[in-house]
Parts: structure tokens; C-alpha cells; sequence
């Protein structure tokens, strides 16, 4: 099998077709999928806390731009943004939506990593 599978990343990284979506998410750990859109003001208050959880956790951050891949919003039921889909082992597991604290989704990312 020549095709490697996506690296853990310590930054979030940027979603650029389904298919890497699929590969991301279907790995095994926490993968977080944030959900986002460029104008969206929470969205921008959120990105240093999802760039944090990147760096500090195990959990895997990707970046949906929900104008960009709006197939990949709706197979997810994403209606408002921020939308933050986590992910253990290929499943997800629980969503949140709105902007939430570092200590509130890193305690999610650490009751999935059990």
C-alpha cells in the first residue's frame, strides 16, 4: 500500500476534499472536526483554542470550511458554526456547537481518549 496515512499534526490542518476528510477521521484516536466558515466571528475567536488543543492533546484537529465543502456539512448536520464534531476511532462521538473554552473541550478530548 503505497499511500501513507494523513500524519498526526500538532496545528490544526485544513480539509481540502472529502476524501481527506474520510482519511482523517477515519483513523484511530480523537479527531476533532471543526466545522467553521470564514466570516463567522466565533469561529475566529475558537481557532487559538482548537490551534492549542492541537498542540497540547492527542487529539487531531481538521478544519471544514462549511462554504467550501458544503456536502461534507450536511452529511453532518452542521447548521450553525462553530460546529465541533469529535471523533474516536472513526466514530463520532459527541458534538458541540458555539465557542467553548480550552478546559471545556479538552476534558471532552480526555473522556474520548479513555
Amino acid at each position: 500500500m503505497s499511500d501513507a496515512a494523513p500524519q498526526v499534526s500538532d496545528e490544526p490542518v485544513h480539509v481540502e476534499s472529502a476524501e481527506q476528510f474520510e482519511e482523517f477521521t477515519g483513523r484511530d484516536g480523537v479527531v476533532i472536526a471543526d466545522f467553521y466558515a470564514d466570516w463567522c466571528g466565533p469561529c475566529k475567536m475558537l481557532e487559538p483554542t482548537l490551534a492549542s488543543i492541537a498542540a497540547e492533546t492527542d487529539a487531531t484537529v481538521v478544519k471544514v470550511d462549511v462554504d467550501a465543502h458544503q456536502e461534507l456539512a450536511a452529511t453532518f448536520g452542521v447548521q450553525g458554526v462553530p460546529n465541533l464534531v469529535f471523533f474516536r476511532d472513526g466514530d463520532p462521538k459527541k458534538r458541540v456547537v458555539g465557542v467553548q473554552g480550552q478546559a471545556a473541550l479538552e476534558s471532552v478530548v480526555a473522556s474520548l481518549s479513555d
